[in-house]
C-alpha cells in the first residue's frame, strides 16, 4: 500500500466530507480514506498497481470540488 494526500477545495460542511470520502472509496484499489474539512485535504491509502493520484483528482473534481 502507498499513501497520498491531495488538497481539496470547495468543501464547506461535513456533507462535503462525506461526498468526497464516498467518491474516493469507490475507486478500485483504494483501501482507506480520511478527509479533513479543517485542513482541506484527503489522505488516501491505495494499491499503486490499481490506481493513483490522477484518479483521485478526477473523482474529486467530478464530484464538484477542486483538487490539487
Amino acid at each position: 500500500m502507498e499513501a497520498a494526500t491531495i488538497k481539496v477545495s470547495g468543501m464547506t460542511c461535513q456533507g462535503c466530507v462525506r461526498s468526497v470520502t464516498r467518491v474516493l472509496k469507490a475507486i478500485p484499489g483504494v483501501d482507506a480514506v480520511e478527509v479533513s474539512l479543517e485542513r482541506g485535504e484527503a489522505a488516501v491509502k491505495y494499491d499503486p498497481t490499481q490506481t493513483g493520484t490522477p484518479a483521485f483528482r478526477k473523482a474529486v473534481e467530478d464530484a464538484g470540488y477542486s483538487a490539487a
